[in-house]
């Protein structure tokens, strides 16, 4: 069965390239082709570098808004914009929509049994203990003395030298940088530097770009075989996954054993809580490491950098926003962050362009029928897709394609200025929504919300090449700007 698989993989290979040199780009774009037995597969191949904006097109034409991908071997996908189908696998059947074998031992080698790839009991612990760390003292203890530390002595510095000398930046490294310190520091209470000036070029942040990358890649694989015949082999891409995750292991393994010795009987933090819980090995100490290095690296980075390329676009929206900064200027580091109404309704507009996770799958436990008439079999995979989610004329209307914070507002009758105006989470799932709903939000609101008014107050980012094109899209675990946005920054002038 092996050699059969691997023979027909390999034919198929071939016919796929064959089949890309006569594809015309609207033919290569389209999501109605299926074949027998292959499915989808050489629409998948031919559009493997925009996955993400293919399979939303796919959603949109779809009358019910919801998309059955077929893959070869039988490996349907359920992909659906449909806000009813998303609050009934997030919250109405979360019991039936769980991660699952596939999601699981794909990532297991990179997340093992960290919370974003657990079920059942096991996240249900690992969620009660991390809830400790979003209350409102822990909050505010991260935007006054974290994020704004790792602001003023770090990020402000680098930019006024950058500014000084005309130095050209890659923002999105910058801000990957920010992020880890950050969540390195208010988690687990250690601090890896990688912000400092010199810009390290730290083994562990290389390794873990690369671990994230092939662990997304595995998914498009035509059959999860190959990767496991890569991974039994070692080679390939699956050697170099194997190197990297061993490289992620050292640096966490370096942070627990740091925090072993310094724990005392009050946790002060993540770590600690997990370590004095009792219940828990090293190993799967380590595994909760990096799923939270994972979110509070790539999530908040990626927001972030198409929120200042946005910006560049939009200069009337960069204005209001610097005026409400200057407004709040005067007000401390928590209540200035907390209350920046129009640059938080920003933010939102920014991820429902561009969110950091475009797309979220599940594995159905049992067999269902979807709100929209989409029947599911046991074992299928059904995935909802902010992406595609954020740019539907049916939920924002004919301008879905503007960038208008003012969609996000509405008049406060106890006030001259406008309030902000929430969404359903089922409509605007950037930060999931239901039982698994993100922990971390306002956290991460409170630290792009400190970044934006620390940098929007003294500098302008200007991107370094301008020539009018969109920056491309990069879907992976998280999102990414394609080679990075290299920016020059300006020093603003009253």
């Amino acid at each position: 069965m092996l050699e059969f698989t691997l023979l027909f993989c390999f034919l198929l290979t071939l016919l796929c390239i064959s089949f890309k040199l006569f594809l015309t780009d609207s033919d290569a774009k389209s999501p109605t082709k299926s074949y027998p037995f292959i499915g989808h597969y050489l629409l998948i191949y031919a559009n493997h570098h925009r996955l993400a904006q293919w399979t939303s097109d796919a959603i949109h034409n779809s009358p019910t808004f919801t998309f059955l991908l077929r893959r070869p071997f039988g490996q349907n996908r359920v992909l659906s914009g449909n806000p009813a189908v998303v609050q009934h696998i997030l919250k109405t059947k979360f019991s039936t929509y769980q991660k699952g074998d596939i999601f699981r031992s794909t990532l297991f080698d990179l997340l093992g049994d960290g919370i974003f790839n657990v079920d059942g009991d096991e996240w249900k612990f690992q969620r009660q203990l991390s809830s400790h760390e979003f209350n409102t003292k822990s909050l505010r203890h991260f935007v006054e003395h974290v994020v704004d530390d790792e602001l003023n002595k770090r990020l402000i510095p680098i930019f006024t030298s950058a500014a000084a000398n005309n130095t050209v930046l890659d923002l999105q490294d910058i801000l990957q940088r920010f992020a880890l310190d950050n969540i390195c520091r208010i988690a687990f209470g250690y601090d890896p530097a990688y912000l400092n000036p010199s810009l390290p070029q730290a083994k562990f942040a290389v390794a873990f770009e690369d671990a994230v990358r092939i662990s997304s890649e595995r998914f498009r694989m035509i059959t999860p075989l190959l990767w496991k015949l890569k991974r039994f082999l070692n080679i390939g891409s699956e050697k170099r996954l194997k190197e990297a995750v061993s490289e992620i292991r050292q640096f966490t393994t370096k942070i627990l054993n740091e925090k072993k010795q310094e724990l005392t009987i009050q946790p002060v933090d993540l770590l600690s809580r997990f370590l004095n819980s009792g219940h828990l090995d090293e190993n799967l100490v380590t595994d909760i490491v990096i799923s939270f290095i994972l979110a509070g690296r790539d999530t908040t980075s990626a927001a972030l950098t198409w929120f200042f390329w946005l910006l560049h676009k939009n200069p009337a929206i960069e204005s209001e926003i610097v005026k409400e900064i200057k407004e709040k200027s005067d007000s401390p580091v928590y209540d200035e962050v907390k209350d920046m109404v129009y640059t938080h309704a920003s933010l939102c507009e920014s991820m429902r362009l561009y969110p950091p996770v475009p797309v979220d799958s599940k594995l159905a436990n049992a067999d269902d029928v979807l709100p929209d008439g989409t029947v599911v079999k046991k074992g299928m995979m059904v995935s909802y897709h902010p992406y595609a989610m954020g740019r539907m004329e049916s939920i924002w209307g004919e301008n879905w394609m503007e960038f208008q914070p003012e969609r996000w507002l509405e008049k406060d009758e106890t006030a001259e200025k406008k309030k902000f105006r929430a969404r359903d989470p089922y409509v605007y799932p950037v930060f999931q929504a239901g039982p698994r709903i993100c922990l971390g939000k306002d956290m991460a609101f409170l630290q792009m919300k400190r970044v934006v008014a620390g940098v929007l107050r003294q500098f302008k980012v200007v991107p370094a090449v301008d020539d009018g094109s969109e920056p491309v899209y990069v879907a992976a675990l998280t999102s990414k700007m394609k080679g990075g946005f290299l920016v020059k920054i300006k020093e603003r002038k009253e």
